[in-house]
C-alpha cells in the first residue's frame, strides 16, 4: 500500500444499535474497494469486522475493527464500532480518533434508543454525522417514518440527499437529489444504472434538492450571496456548502443504503471521498499542556495509541493514530507517560485480522504495530524533542458489578494477570481487588458485557471461573451522642499494662460548633478543647480528634496511640463489620501509671471506650446511593417506573428527549445488581441506564434489622 499523504486521509466512525447492520455494511464497503474478493456474512462467521471467537460465537460486534478503503485516490480510514450499549467503549475510543460518523440506522426501528446514546457522544466531541438509513429491503421497512423521527430529534438539519423509489423486497433505486439521478441496480447489487428521475418522481426530488441547496448555502457566506443572485448552487458548490455544514453540525445528510445487497453502497463511499473533511481540516487535538497540534507531516512525531488487543500467535497488537509528524519502520521513540524507549519494528495498515505493512504513515493516518514492550492504551510516543501527551479518552461509568473468583483457589494469581491484560484491550471491563469486602469486584457496562469477559477466559484462557454476587460496602456512623471509659490493666509477672481513657462520641457534620458541655446519667461534663485534628477517610467521611484533657491526666505522647485504636475500630464498625465514618470523638480524662503505662496499654483503651460508646450512640447503617438516568420509549415508561418503585428508587423527575423519555432516580446500589438485565427485559432492549456514584444515606429500619441478623449468622458461622 502506497503512503498517503496528510490530505489524502479521512478517519470515519460507523456507529448505530445492535442489529443497524453496521458489520454487514463493512463488508459491502470492503467489497467495493477491492480489498475482499468476496463478502462475508455475520451469520457464517466469515466477515472481516467480527473475526474473534467470541464475536462469531455471538453472532455480533464485540470489539471495534479497524479496516480501510482506497477510494479515487484517497485513503478512507474506518472504525466499525461495537452497536450494543455493552460495548460502548469502543465507540468512545473510536470517536477519539477520527473525525466523522458514520450513523446506521435500522429502517424497520428508526430512531432506537442506542442511535440517541451513540448521538450524545458524537455531540459531546463534535464530530460530524452522515446518516445511513439501512436494510431499505426489510418487509417493515418505513423510510418516510425514519426521516421523520431523525427531524423531529434533529431538527433541520436533518437533510435528505436520498430517498428509496420504494422500500420492501422490491427495494432496488434511490433517487439522490444531489446528483438529481436516479440509481439502480440489478440483484446482485454493486455498480448502478445512473438513469434519469422518471417523471413521477420529478416534483419530489425536486422539492429536496431546492431544500438541500439552500441548506448548502446557509454554511459559506459565499455560497449564500451566489445562492441569492443565481437561485441555485452547482453541484462542486453544493459539496463544499455540505463539507462546511458537516464540520460545524449544522448539517446531517440522510443516506440510503442496502448493506446486504451491495446497494447504494458505492455511491455512499463516493460522497465521503468527496465531501466528508480530510483530518486536517478538522478541530486540533489538545495536549495535557493544553497546546493545540496539527496534523502536520513536517511537525515533530507524536503517536497515540487507542486500543490494543491480544492476538493468537501475534501477542500483542496496537493501534495508533499518528497526530503530528510521520512514523517510519526502524524509528525509535519515547514513551510520554511511562518514559520507555521503544523502536518500531514494523508498521501495519489493517483490515480486521489482515494486515498490509507499509513503510510509513503520515500525520492522520490510523496503524498498527506488534511487538512493543511497555506500551499501553490511552500512551502517547514521541520522536527526539517532543514533549507531547495526549489523554483525552474518557470512558463512561460502570453499570454492572459482580464478585469474580476462580473455581480452583490456586488460579487466584493467574486469573489476576488476565484481568489486567483484557482491562488493556477494554477499558470499560474495571477489576477492583476489594480489601474492605475481601472480593474481587469486576464492573462493565452490563450484564452481557460481563459474560463477554467469562466467556473468553474460559474459550479462550480455559481457567474456570465463576461469579458470586458482590458484597455491598456499607458504612456505620452514630445518630447521637455517646459516653465510655475503659481501663485496660494487665499484670503478668513482668512489666504490666495500664491505660485508661474517657470519652465522648457524636455524629459529625460540616460546620458543626466546637464541642461544650454535655449531659450524660445526670452528670454534666464540659468539655475544655486544646487541640482538633480532622482526618479525612479513605472510605469516605470524617474522623475528629479533639483533645480535651486538662491536668496531664493523659500525656501527651499517648494521644496517637489512643487516635490509632479508635482508627482500628472505625475500620471494622461494630453492628455489619463494614467502615465507620462522621464520627467527633472528644478524649476528656483517663489515667496513666508512672511505669506500666505504654502505647499498647492507650491504643486498646482507646480502642475498646470507642467500641462501647459507638454502640450506645444509636448507630445506623448507611448505604451507597447512585444516581441513574434511563432513556426509554414512551411505551415502556410506566412498566420502567413502576419497577425502580420496587427497587426502593426516588424519582428526582423525567423529560423528554428526541423521542424518548429519560428518567432521574437515586436508587440503592443493593437494588441495582441486576438492573441492566430487568431493564432490557422490561423494554425488549430498548432502553438504556448510566449510573452515578452521589452518596450514602441511612437504611430503612427493616432493612437494617435484616443485616444485622446476616452479619450476626456469619460471625455465628465463623
Amino acid at each position: 500500500m502506497k503512503v498517503y499523504q496528510t490530505n489524502e486521509i479521512k478517519n470515519i466512525s460507523i456507529l448505530g444499535s445492535s442489529g443497524s447492520g453496521k458489520t454487514t455494511l463493512a463488508e459491502a464497503m470492503l467489497f467495493e474497494g477491492g480489498v475482499i474478493k468476496r463478502r462475508g456474512t455475520v451469520e457464517a462467521g466469515n466477515t472481516v469486522s467480527d473475526y474473534f471467537p467470541v464475536e462469531k460465537d455471538y453472532g455480533y460486534s464485540v470489539f471495534s475493527t479497524v479496516f480501510s478503503v482506497e477510494w479515487n485516490g484517497l485513503k478512507l480510514n474506518f472504525i466499525d464500532c461495537p452497536g450494543s450499549d455493552d460495548f460502548i467503549g469502543g465507540a468512545v475510543s473510536a470517536l477519539n480518533v477520527t473525525d466523522t460518523a458514520l450513523m446506521v440506522i435500522n429502517a424497520q426501528y428508526g430512531v432506537e434508543v442506542g442511535t440517541i446514546n451513540q448521538f450524545r457522544y458524537t455531540e459531546q466531541f463534535h464530530k460530524p454525522v452522515i446518516f445511513v438509513v439501512n436494510q431499505l429491503d426489510n418487509d417493515k421497512a418505513d423510510f418516510d417514518n425514519t426521516v421523520h423521527q431523525l427531524r423531529e430529534n434533529y431538527g433541520a438539519k436533518a437533510v435528505q440527499i436520498q430517498y428509496p423509489v420504494q422500500t420492501g423486497a422490491a427495494f432496488n433505486a434511490v433517487v439522490d437529489v444531489l446528483k438529481m439521478k436516479m440509481y439502480r441496480w440489478k440483484p446482485e447489487g454493486g455498480k448502478p444504472d445512473v438513469l434519469d428521475i422518471p417523471a413521477e418522481e420529478l416534483d419530489k426530488a425536486t422539492e429536496l434538492h431546492k431544500a438541500l441547496v439552500e441548506a448548502a448555502a446557509e454554511h459559506d457566506d459565499t455560497l449564500m450571496e451566489k445562492f441569492f443572485e443565481e437561485g441555485t448552487l452547482s453541484e462542486d458548490d453544493m459539496r463544499a456548502g455540505i463539507r462546511a455544514g458537516l464540520v460545524s453540525r449544522g448539517m446531517f445528510p440522510i443516506f440510503c443504503v442496502c448493506a446486504g445487497k451491495d446497494m447504494c453502497v458505492r455511491r455512499t463511499l463516493e460522497f465521503l471521498g468527496n465531501v466528508v473533511p480530510c483530518t486536517d481540516k478538522m478541530p486540533r487535538p489538545v495536549t495535557t499542556e493544553g497546546i493545540e497540534v496539527t496534523a502536520d507531516p513536517a511537525g515533530p512525531t507524536s503517536l497515540f495509541f487507542f486500543k490494543t488487543t491480544i492476538e493468537p500467535h501475534i501477542g500483542q497488537v496496537s493501534y495508533f493514530k499518528v497526530v503530528s509528524g510521520k512514523v517510519k519502520v526502524g524509528d525509535d521513540l519515547t514513551n510520554a507517560d511511562r518514559g520507555s524507549k521503544e523502536r518500531i519494528a514494523q508498521l501495519f495498515a489493517v483490515d480486521g485480522q489482515i494486515r498490509s505493512e507499509v513503510s510509513e504513515m503520515e500525520a492522520g493516518d490510523i496503524g498498527a504495530t506488534v511487538k512493543l514492550k511497555d506500551v499501553r492504551r490511552g500512551n502517547t510516543l514521541n520522536g527526539k524533542g517532543c514533549e507531547y501527551r495526549f489523554d483525552f479518552i474518557k470512558y463512561p461509568e460502570p453499570k454492572f458489578r459482580r464478585a469474580i473468583k476462580p473455581v480452583n483457589e490456586a488460579d487466584a494469581e493467574k486469573l489476576s494477570e488476565i484481568l489486567s491484560r483484557m482491562h488493556e484491550e477494554d477499558p470499560t471491563w474495571i477489576v477492583e481487588q476489594s480489601k474492605e469486602l475481601k472480593q474481587t469486584i469486576v464492573s462493565g457496562q452490563g450484564e452481557f458485557h460481563l459474560r463477554t469477559l467469562k466467556w473468553r477466559i474460559e474459550n479462550n484462557d480455559k481457567l474456570a471461573i465463576e461469579f458470586l454476587e458482590p458484597k455491598i460496602p456499607y458504612r456505620e456512623t452514630i445518630t447521637k451522642s455517646a459516653r465510655a471509659d475503659y481501663r485496660h490493666k494487665k499484670q503478668s509477672g513482668g512489666a504490666g499494662q495500664f491505660g485508661e481513657v474517657h470519652l465522648i462520641i457524636e455524629p459529625y457534620y460540616e460546620g458543626m460548633p466546637a464541642p461544650g458541655t454535655y449531659r450524660f446519667g445526670g452528670q454534666e461534663y464540659r468539655m475544655n478543647v486544646r487541640d482538633t485534628q480532622v482526618y479525612d477517610l479513605e472510605w469516605g467521611g470524617k474522623l475528629v480528634f479533639v483533645n480535651c484533657i486538662v491536668g496531664g491526666a493523659i500525656d501527651a505522647r499517648f494521644l496517637p496511640a489512643i487516635l490509632k485504636g479508635i482508627m482500628g475500630r472505625m475500620e471494622q464498625g461494630p453492628l455489619t463489620g463494614s467502615y465507620a465514618r462522621d464520627v467527633r470523638v472528644c478524649v476528656y480524662d483517663g489515667k496513666m501509671h508512672p511505669v506500666d503505662s505504654n502505647e499498647i496499654s492507650f491504643m486498646l483503651a482507646g480502642r475498646n471506650a470507642f467500641s462501647t460508646a459507638f454502640r450506645d450512640a444509636a448507630p445506623k447503617i448507611l448505604e451507597p446511593i447512585y444516581d441513574i438516568e434511563v432513556l426509554v420509549p414512551g411505551d415502556y415508561l410506566g412498566d420502567v417506573m413502576s419497577d425502580l418503585q420496587g427497587r426502593r428508587a426516588l424519582i428526582m423527575g423525567m423529560n423528554s428527549e428526541r423521542g424518548c423519555e429519560k428518567l432521574m432516580a437515586k436508587v440503592p446500589l443493593k437494588e441495582m445488581s441486576s438492573y441492566s438485565t430487568s431493564l432490557s427485559s422490561i423494554t425488549g432492549g430498548r432502553a438504556s441506564f448510566t449510573m452515578k456514584f452521589s452518596g450514602y444515606e441511612l437504611v430503612p429500619t427493616d432493612v437494617q434489622e435484616k443485616l444485622l441478623k446476616e452479619y450476626a449468622a456469619t460471625q455465628t458461622e465463623e
